[in-house]
Formats: C-alpha cells, structure tokens, sequence
C-alpha cells in the first residue's frame, strides 16, 4: 500500500510552515492515548502499529503532492523546497499490538524534530482509531461466546475499501477464526471461508437443485444457506444431500441461518439433522450480530456453532468512535501540558508499568519513561530508531499476546455492560511531580505575559 504524506489536515502543514520559518526544528514529543473509554467498555485492544510503522518509514511528499500544494498559494517556496525532501527520521515507543490498555495511558509516542512529528498526526490517528474500535469490538464478541468460532463477514458494510482490508485484521488479531474478504486473505495470510447468497439460491428453478450444485463443486467445503424460503423444508434437503456426500465420502460442513427467529429455527434445525445422524454437521448463523445478539442467542440455548460478524463489529455500532488525541508533550528540553478543562494533557515521554500478580492484572503505572518500577512490567517498546523500524512482530504473535493478556485481564472487566469495576491506573510520584512543576511553570508565565 502506498502512503501519501498529503492525508493530513491543512493545519498540520500551516503550523508546519510556521515552524519552519521561525527556525524551529528541535525534538518533540507527542503522545497518542484515548482520553477515555466508551460508555460500554471496560479495556481497549491496541492495534494498527504495523500500519503505523510502515507509514512512518515510507514518509515522504510526491512530486505530484508538492505540486498540488503549490497551486493552493499558501506555502513558500522555501517550505515546499524543504519538504521534498522531508523523512520521518525520529524514534517511536508504542504498545505492541494485542495489548490491553485503558485511558490516558500512550499507544505509542512519537519524539522527532517537531515538523516531522507534527505531521504524520492525522495519518497515526486515523490508523490506530479504526484498528483499536474494530478490535476491541471483535473481543467483546469472543467474550460473548468464547467457546465458539467467529468469522468477519463486514467487508460489504465498512466505510470503504481500506476500511474492509482493516476490520478482517483487527477482528482476527482479537481471535476471530477466519474472514469473507478475499484481499484480507491474501495481503494479511489470514484464513478465507465462504457459503452462498440467497441469490444463488433464487437462480435455480429449485432449491434442491443449488445446494446439490455447491455440494458437487466444493464437496468438503458445503455449508448451505437454507432460509431462503422455508427454512425447516430446507434443512430436510440439506439432509437430503448431506446422505449423498457421505455416500461419496464427503463430510456436510454446515447450514446457515440468516433471518427469522434464530434461535427456535436453529433449536429445530438441529433436531432435524441430529435425527438424520447428522450430529457432524454445524449450525452456522448471520444477519446483524454482535455481542449482545449473539450473548442473547446463546442464553436462550441456541444450538449455534458459528457466527458470521459483520456490520455492528465491523463499524463498531455502539461505539463508533474512540476520544482520542495525539498531544505535544516535550518541546526541546521543555516538558508541555495543555491545561484545559476536561482535556488537560501529561506531560513529559512516558512509559506504562503493568503489575500482574497470581495471574491476574491487578494495577497500571504511568510513569516517565527513564523511570523502573520494581516488580511491574514495562508495555511500552522501542519500535523505530533514526528513521527505522527496529520492532517487527508476526500477526500470529501479536494474537497470541491478546489472548495472554485477556486471561490476566480481571473476570468483572470481561462483562459486556456496565457497571465495570474500576481497573487502578494511577501516576507515578515522578511523573505526578512533573506535572505539578510544569503546571506551576504555565500559570506563571500567563499570569506574567506581556502582550
């Protein structure tokens, strides 16, 4: 995928060409975290820094960027000069994708002259916006029936292309089974399942005579939608050809339920086939899930083995949005806070301790990023150095440490609706001292300032 530099806000390169005609070009930090959770969240899932990394490496203006920006008529040409050749050559420390975090605490922190940092803002928070909200969503649905195998059927519903290519990966990494989208399959190497449309049902002058088509193409991968019409009649044929693939040796995956209601269909279905010694082949269902429908499903004992999750987890419907930001924190030698109201910033590079004990997360620390804290694990990792990404890690690892994480996470904090226990995330002394240092500094040099 290509990245252009030009997917940015205009006041990214407004500022940017101020700071560049005052001479400004010291390291600055800034720091991207969520303000604070969605109503119906306890915990976020980091992801999207392989994204990230990849964008911060192949940063740069086109010829074709710059021309553009030319024709706007607000930069000099000095500036436009200077971002031809413009790189991103700082270093980053972030959350490696997987992890567990919550609320002010950094998913990554980018430290670079302060051009280069300003600008890839938009880019990082577009990217860890949507891959966080889709993950965590996809997890809250693997808590709903974590016993169960989930497939990402939302590349049709999401808010575009990429948008498609980004929940399969997210919801995989938060330990969906497999995903429809063909592309995610193959850029991503996650596994691909499919059935049928109700489509290819409508196309033959009998249902008997699609489903016994699938059945002699994909022998042993059938699995038959079977609500088209009458959904009971259905599944006596999907019996019907079920007997004819075993009588060639061949095992019926699955039937699928998409509409009507559910769990008394899937209650029946069941039946049916478990009469016809059929007790091998899975029920599958679809049609506007999500952890509540498919808690739901399951508390009224719906015989259920999989679920295809698409529009509400690819959008993530109850929470559509994550309150995040990416602040300037140092500036030169120079720690920087905003101060505002409800959206007051931390100071200072950062660092996130975690201290699990007995298996179970019991505390996070927010401290400065020199800090140690004895018998609490550091989260955040150098992930780029002068330019380079030094931290490469497989989406297999990265769903492995999910699935770690979320047994440590406490068992009130898995719930899907509040209230939520409260989860302990306090500043440490230092890092509280500087901002009371900062804070004192700030209010004295208004209280002071000359127009």
């Amino acid at each position: 995928m290509e990245f252009s530099a030009l997917l940015t806000d205009l006041y990214q390169l407004t500022m940017a060409a101020c700071y560049f005609e005052e001479g400004m070009a010291e390291e600055a930090t800034f720091s991207l975290f969520v303000r604070r959770l969605p109503q119906n969240r306890a915990f976020l899932v980091a992801a999207g820094l392989d994204e990230a990394l990849r964008y911060l490496e192949s940063f740069h203006f086109r010829q074709e960027d710059l021309a553009y920006l030319e024709r706007l008529g607000l930069f000099k040409s000095k500036f436009l000069q200077f971002l031809e050749g413009l790189r991103f050559t700082g270093q980053a420390a972030a959350l490696p994708e997987g992890s567990i975090f919550f609320a002010n605490e950094p998913i990554i922190e980018i430290t670079a002259p302060i051009i280069e940092a300003q600008l890839v803002e938009t880019y990082l928070l577009n990217i860890f916006n949507i891959q966080t909200m889709v993950a965590t969503k996809a997890a809250r649905c693997l808590l709903a029936a974590p016993d169960k195998t989930l497939v990402d059927f939302a590349a049709r519903r999401t808010q575009g292309a990429d948008a498609s290519l980004k929940v399969a990966r997210a919801s995989y990494l938060a330990g969906f089974a497999a995903t429809s989208n063909v592309l995610a399959g193959k850029l991503f190497g996650l596994p691909v399942v499919g059935t049928m449309a109700h489509s290819f049902i409508e196309s033959f002058p009998r249902e008997i005579d699609a489903f016994r088509s699938f059945a002699r193409l994909f022998p042993e991968k059938t699995v038959l939608l079977i609500d088209t019409y009458d959904t009971l009649a259905a599944a006596q044929k999907a019996v019907a050809v079920a007997k004819e693939l075993a009588a060639k040796g061949y095992r019926m995956l699955g039937v699928r339920l998409d509409s009507g209601d559910i769990a008394s269909l899937a209650k029946e279905v069941r039946r049916i086939l478990n009469e016809a010694g059929l007790n091998y082949v899975k029920i599958f269902v679809s049609g506007g899930l999500d952890e509540f429908a498919i808690r739901d499903l399951l508390d009224q004992g719906a015989p259920i083995d999989a679920f295809g999750v698409g529009t509400k987890m690819g959008v993530s419907a109850d929470a559509p949005y994550l309150d995040s930001a990416y602040k300037l924190v140092r500036y030169g030698r120079r720690p920087v806070a905003k101060l505002s109201v409800g959206k007051a910033t931390l100071a200072g590079d950062k660092q996130v301790f975690r201290k699990v004990e007995d298996g179970q997360m019991i505390e996070d620390l927010i401290g400065l990023r020199e800090e140690a804290i004895p018998e609490a694990t550091p989260l955040l990792v150098p992930v780029m150095k002068d330019g380079k990404r030094i931290f490469f890690e497989d989406l297999a690892t990265s769903r492995a440490r999910f699935q770690q994480e979320l047994s440590q996470l406490p068992e009130g904090l898995k719930a899907l609706s509040p209230p939520f226990p409260t989860y302990p995330v306090r500043l440490t002394e230092a890092l509280s001292h500087l901002q009371e240092e900062v804070r004192q500094r700030l209010l004295k040099e208004t209280e002071h300032s000359k127009f």
